[in-house]
């Protein structure tokens, strides 16, 4: 069967030559074997971002516990998981969103507040680009832009778009070669506080429900972090030097104990992929912040089962070396 499908992609690509058309590239992940779909919350159809020895998709469900994990976890605040994506919340489309394009997208200026730390544009953002929180959103703004055809992702901060989408102004923009596991230079920022991409850590729906699997980490918040970060984030957003504070990129991990058997079978593909591959702390926010991307078809009533999900059942993965400057 695979050898019939791959056939098929490439009598696809063979077509879209001949009509003049842009072909279509196939998935170079190795995990995933279909080609990602276009517009706003397209299916990636199983191709997975960044190569299989990123950070992002390490299992680190055999790492050792962090000799601080106790005080870390308690930093962030005791409480339940907060899913902060669903269908709609506040009248606006509940989470980041992102949008698939194609190669062929024509690219637009962007100027920044930050753009010593910004990757200078143009970038591929259609006129239609979903805005976190919705057109007059007043919070992040985050705009998520993946080209499948050359597999880069572009992210905005604060974004808005001058002239109807002819430019775009944003506090700050980060553009990441997908196919690659390079960093940002040490001390920048992204879209993200830690210096992250967004994407990766989000919780989506064709991987939850069309997957059944989620095969990376996720990412969440805390209200307050430490001066400090940890690879693979790149960049720190507070005074705070407090040793028990979490640093950026600290990852955590749901304990291998915890019971997931009761919950939906949607909510269960979640907690596993906690438990395999933990969630990467990103931002300053709301403590045990999950990030997800919306989607309509979302059940908000499964994905509140989350809540009961508690912080004292994460432990921290053992970190690596703290940047301090």
């Amino acid at each position: 069967m695979r050898i019939i499908h791959r056939l098929l992609i490439l009598c696809v690509m063979a077509l879209a030559a001949c009509d003049g058309g842009e072909p279509t590239r196939p998935p170079n992940d190795g995990g995933g074997e279909g080609i990602p779909g276009l517009g706003p919350g397209a299916s990636l159809e199983g191709r997975r971002p960044f190569p299989a020895d990123n950070p992002w998709n390490a299992d680190v469900s055999g790492e050792p516990v962090d000799p601080n994990s106790a005080a870390l976890i308690a930093a962030c605040g005791v409480r339940g998981l907060h899913p902060d994506f669903g269908t709609v919340w506040n009248g606006a489309p509940n989470g980041i969103p992102y949008i698939v394009v194609a190669g062929t997208q024509g690219r637009v200026p962007v100027t920044f507040d930050y753009a010593d730390e910004s990757d200078p544009g143009p970038y591929p953002i259609p006129t239609d680009a979903p805005i976190e929180g919705g057109p007059n959103g007043s919070g992040d703004r985050h705009v998520l832009v993946i080209d499948r055809d050359n597999w880069k992702l572009y992210e905005l901060y604060d974004a808005h778009p001058v002239n109807g989408g002819q430019s775009w102004t944003a506090g700050s923009g980060a553009i990441f070669d997908l196919s690659s596991n390079a960093l940002r230079p040490a001390g920048w920022t992204s879209a993200d506080a830690a210096g992250l991409p967004i994407f990766p850590g989000l919780v989506r729906y064709d991987e939850v429900v069309e997957q059944k699997e989620i095969r990376h980490a996720l990412r969440f918040t805390c209200p307050t972090t430490r001066r400090a970060y940890v690879a693979p984030a790149r960049h720190f957003a507070s005074s705070r030097t407090d040793a028990n504070l979490p640093p950026m990129g600290m990852r955590v991990r749901l304990k291998s104990g915890f019971d997931v058997s009761g919950y939906p079978p949607s909510v269960q593909v979640i907690l596993n992929a906690m438990k395999k591959h933990g969630m990467l702390l990103a931002d300053n926010g709301s403590g045990w912040y999950v990030s997800g991307a919306p989607d309509p078809r979302w059940n908000d009533e499964e994905l509140a089962t989350l809540r009961t999900v508690r912080s004292t059942d994460f432990e921290v993965v053992r970190m690596g070396a703290i940047v301090t400057q």
